[in-house]
């Protein structure tokens, strides 16, 4: 930056030449600035706009292969034998005698309100009672 301590020159051809100077400066530092604008404008629209939630188009076929081979995958597979819940014990055998036992709550009408009860549902479950 020049130095404006100085005096301004008295001749008026020196005086056109600093006038020039300044300008010319003067240029410059616009010129600087509406770079510097546009740069900080880049890097706003680079890392706050739409682009920087897009999904390339790239990605979105590289997904949808992936979801048609698991499809294909899913359909090729054999069910499994058993569901891995259920136990892989052999059913007691029909000789042996069995007993129903049924859990109620003694009355069939509701205490609050005197309504009839209904079945909510059942377990079945078999037991071999040890001596």
């Amino acid at each position: 930056m020049l130095d404006f301590a100085k005096s301004l020159p008295e001749d008026p051809d020196e005086l056109r030449r600093f006038t020039a100077l300044l300008l010319a400066e003067v240029k410059s530092q616009a010129m600087l600035i509406e770079k510097l604008h546009h740069q900080l404008a880049g890097h706003r629209s680079h890392r706050f706009g739409p682009s920087s939630e897009t999904i390339d188009q790239l990605q979105l076929a590289l997904e949808a292969s992936e979801i048609a081979v698991a499809k294909m995958t899913a359909k090729l597979r054999l069910p499994d034998e058993d569901p891995k819940d259920k136990p892989k014990r052999r059913p007691i055998p029909d000789h042996i005698p069995r007993q129903e036992i049924e859990l109620t709550t003694g009355d069939d009408d509701c205490a609050h309100c005197g309504g009839t009860l209904r079945r909510l549902g059942e377990d079945i479950t078999e037991e071999l009672a040890g001596r």
